[in-house]
């Protein structure tokens, strides 16, 4: 979801600030949540602006710095499919993953699968 524009923030930093009201009418009034118009006082209070936060690019995957077994794996059974390239993996390296998990990553790595 995009971060909320700037002129929102400042309005409900506003409409919370001239006092007499509570987070959770806020929100209601807004239609927010009560956590965002929480977010955004402590946002407020904290830094003393209102702009959102870089996105953090979510979290890194598990299967990074195996690249080279991976490769070697398709060098050395090109005609594996991906079922059995995933039960040689959960084999090699212990770590168990799906067949649209293995052909992301094979897709990611410019691996084909060619079979004969």
């Amino acid at each position: 979801m995009p971060p909320l524009s700037m002129e929102l923030r400042e309005r409900i930093i506003l409409a919370y600030e001239k006092g007499n009201t509570s987070i959770r009418k806020v929100a209601e009034q807004f239609h927010v949540s009560k956590t965002t118009v929480h977010d955004l006082i402590v946002l407020k209070r904290t830094t003393g602006q209102l702009m959102p936060k870089p996105p953090s690019g979510g979290k890194p995957s598990r299967l990074m710095g195996t690249e080279a077994q991976a490769i070697a794996m398709v060098g050395k059974h090109p005609d594996y499919t991906l079922s059995e390239y995933c039960e040689l993996w959960l084999e090699r390296t212990g770590i168990d993953m799906s067949e649209s998990t293995m052909c992301t990553f094979l897709k990611r790595l410019k691996l084909t699968r060619k079979k004969n």
